[in-house]
């Protein structure tokens, strides 16, 4: 079963690169094209958004969070500095113009709780992630252990290890210690799951997403592929009701 996974993983992967996967474009492809010395907002732009990303269709939230950057009157909530000088009146109504925030108490909360506990411990972004050596598991302390009232909802398993994805892939965040972000078992993962054999249609209901999560990466151990590594071909190989054959 392993050998056989492994197998199709592999050609996957390639199918994924190659564009026969079919539509391929991720929701966070919404955004603005940072320069290479904007690391600052781009860091912000990647995570702020995450946290407010739960049980909705993320292609609508990156897609907003694209328009409130693009607006002059709503660009300042990606600035932490910013942002904690903002009433939580004037936050509210800046994220709730292109439905960013769509619960209007909790969504903005989170988003200044998660902005202020990084101006409070490392001044920006860019030192919060300079502070764990670019090193996932050190991340995944800080976030998840030792500050994780100050990152609400971002330090759960499945959006942190999303969310860590997307720093390598789009925050231009080379994470040491990669192979162990773990692949976040979503509707469209679990539905390949059960597809590929690493769990039974029963397992399902049964396992958690920790416990599939955990499959995934014994069985991918020593392949040489990262279990994140397949959460895109995954994801768009269902998306795209499975068009593409193994």
């Amino acid at each position: 079963m392993k050998k056989q996974l492994i197998k199709n993983c592999k050609k996957l992967l390639v199918a994924y690169k190659s564009g026969e996967l079919g539509q391929t474009i991720m929701p966070e492809d919404s955004n603005p094209g940072f320069s290479k010395n904007n690391q600052e907002m781009r860091l912000a732009y990647f995570t702020l958004p995450m946290a407010l990303n739960y049980q909705r269709d993320s292609y609508k939230l990156w897609e907003s969070a694209l328009k409130t950057w693009n607006d002059e009157e709503t660009k300042d909530v990606f600035d932490i500095d910013l942002i904690s000088k903002m009433s939580e009146v004037e936050l509210r109504k800046k994220l709730i113009k292109y439905k960013v925030a769509l619960q209007p108490n909790k969504h903005i909360a989170s988003w200044k709780t998660i902005s202020e506990t990084v101006l409070r411990e490392w001044g920006s972004f860019s030192n919060f992630i300079k502070s764990t050596d670019n090193d996932f598991l050190v991340l995944k302390d800080l976030v998840q252990i030792k500050n994780k009232k100050g990152f609400p909802y971002l330090s759960g398993p499945k959006i942190f290890n999303y969310w860590s994805f997307i720093l390598g892939g789009y925050g231009e965040i080379k994470l040491k210690n990669r192979e162990y972000i773990d692949i976040a078992p979503d509707t469209n993962i679990t539905k390949c799951s059960v597809k590929l054999n690493v769990i039974t249609k029963e397992e399902v209901e049964k396992l958690s997403k920790e416990e599939i999560s955990e499959r995934w990466k014994l069985l991918l151990k020593n392949s040489g592929i990262d279990p994140i590594e397949m959460h895109a071909p995954l994801w768009f190989w269902s998306r795209n009701s499975f068009v593409f054959k193994l």
